[in-house]
């Protein structure tokens, strides 16, 4: 355990010295300390080709370009979101959990059955999935029922995974 912590004061301070960051995490601006700001969000703050640290399109036209590919970078939110998703979809269960439900709505015990699994763990993969937005269910009586939901994020992982990994989708050779 005091291993782990020596090792993480040596990353931290590393990262201190990379990144110009004094003790609190706050980026430092001049040696002096006189010029301080927070690290930036996206909120308040967009780059251009002016405020990068190096300027490497000295007397091209290569300024212009990252101007107009800073201006549609995605903010981190957009890219949390994205990376949530693809994390959902990296297990092989809930793959083939999703797969499934893109072609037809199912209960948890049906899922269970073709999953070999217990209900209880296809639920745990179910809420997974549905939290990330991409099934939705309904209720009827006792049982859940679970289909893909009806986004356009939706529909791009179930082309992903068809065109991808060669999985066809029954519905569309039928």
């Amino acid at each position: 355990m005091q291993h782990a912590n020596v090792l993480r004061k040596r990353v931290f301070r590393r990262q201190q010295a990379l990144f110009g960051l004094d003790k609190n995490g706050m980026q430092n601006r001049g040696k002096r300390g006189g010029c301080r700001r927070e690290m930036t969000t996206e909120k308040d703050h967009r780059w251009t080709a002016q405020k990068l640290p190096h300027d490497h399109h000295v007397g091209t036209d290569h300024g212009q370009k990252i101007d107009r590919i800073l201006a549609k970078l995605p903010s981190q939110e957009e890219c949390i979101q994205a990376a949530e998703m693809f994390k959902q979809i990296s297990d092989g269960t809930r793959l083939r959990i999703l797969w499934l439900l893109c072609h037809c709505e199912e209960c948890v015990s049906n899922i269970a059955a073709v999953m070999e699994m217990s209900d209880p763990a296809v639920s745990h993969h179910l809420k997974l999935l549905r939290r990330s937005g991409l099934i939705v269910g309904r209720r009827e009586g006792k049982e859940m029922y679970y289909k893909l939901a009806d986004t356009a994020q939706a529909q791009l992982v179930h082309r992903a995974c068809e065109d991808m990994f060669r999985i066809s989708c029954p519905l569309e050779s039928s």
